[in-house]
């Protein structure tokens, strides 16, 4: 049985965290966070997510065997630094991290398993890999294009599964993301540079997620694209996660790992 603490357990990922985790047999809610403060604390937290009673009210407290956090990138390298003073293996799914907070999982992770993924998805893991196998195929033969789409609420921008893309196209083209990205276009851009990946960001309503990789060549063109309906799929895959990590020696993972999608 593994125990784990959600984090965030108020918000739309920490809810359907907590309703994955109750059909699950072989997992146990241990911890149910949210801010000290919120109205909710001393709430039972299958009641806020919309499932029967668990018998864990919300609360300031992260024990368990593992954690799942995808709440901002501030909190994340706190809990990070938290996880790996108390042996706790960590599941992170929040995007938008800097260096420095990268780097904080990169520290927790000298001492506990961490799992770190922009996106948990099952599907678009392997969307991934379906990435890197077009791209070293259709080689500077065609130009690369990322578009993706999310609810109003989301903070960061492009999203960290775009992103994720992006390094997977650079990566099996031998290219440099940081220096071959272009994040919107607008005026008088000229013609394009067949050695740049384009990124191009929508905002609104409740999309939870959509990506397209669009490989544009002359007289034809390739699009492999991911849609997500509900936030399931996410939470699904973290619980994946942390059933791998259980036990597992420290170190840096990604959802390759948890999938043996890697070589």
């Amino acid at each position: 049985m593994t125990k784990i603490a959600i984090l965030g357990a108020n918000g739309r990922m920490g809810r359907a965290l907590i309703r994955a985790l109750a059909t699950d047999s072989q997992a146990q809610l241990s911890a149910a966070q949210v801010r000290p403060g919120n109205a909710l604390i001393g709430t039972d937290a299958g009641t806020v997510a919309g499932t029967d009673a668990l018998g864990v009210a919300l609360g300031t407290n992260i024990t368990g065997d593992v954690v799942i956090d995808f709440t901002s990138p501030d909190n994340t390298a706190k809990v990070a630094a938290l996880c790996a003073e108390n042996g706790q293996a960590l599941i992170v799914g929040t995007t938008g991290l800097n260096q420095q907070q990268k780097a904080a999982l990169e520290a927790a992770a000298k001492k506990v398993p961490v799992v770190f993924a922009p996106n948990m998805s099952v599907g678009v893991n392997l969307l991934l890999g379906l990435v890197e196998l077009a791209s070293s195929v259709l080689g500077d033969s065609v130009d690369v294009e990322i578009i993706e789409a999310h609810h109003r609420h989301k903070k960061d921008a492009p999203s960290g599964t775009a992103l994720a893309l992006g390094e997977a196209a650079a990566k099996a083209l031998g290219r440099d993301l940081k220096n071959c990205a272009v994040y919107g276009r607008e005026g008088i851009t000229g013609e394009r540079d067949r050695q740049t990946i384009g990124f191009a960001t929508v905002r609104g309503g409740d999309i939870i997620g959509e990506h397209t990789v669009l490989f544009a060549g002359d007289g034809e063109r390739i699009e492999l694209t991911h849609k997500a309906h509900n936030r399931d799929t996410f939470a699904t895959g973290a619980l994946r996660a942390a059933h791998w990590a259980k036990g597992r020696a420290a170190g840096l993972y990604d959802m390759k790992d948890v999938l043996g999608l890697k070589g």
